[in-house]
């Protein structure tokens, strides 16, 4: 099963994640598929392309919990 989720990346006590496509079972981090956006919580910029993401969703993808919120609380996806 393919999950949208959150690989960090940045340094150390400056997190910066990647929104990435990946495997359920693999590593975010260096088993992903494609890189669909970015995400700053320090200045919760959030940058995704939505029309990917939306087309990997209604092939059976799933947003991970923690990405869900974020893009839920920034208005990209309806509760």
């Amino acid at each position: 099963m393919l999950k949208i989720r959150l690989s960090r990346a940045g340094r150390k006590h400056v997190p910066f994640f990647r929104i990435v496509l990946t495997e359920h079972r693999q590593s975010a981090k260096h088993g992903y598929q494609e890189v669909l956006g970015h995400y700053n919580p320090i200045t919760k910029e959030l940058d995704i392309d939505m029309d990917a993401a939306n087309n990997y969703v209604a092939n059976g993808a799933q947003y991970s919990d923690s990405l869900k919120k974020i893009l839920q609380k920034s208005g990209h996806l309806a509760s």
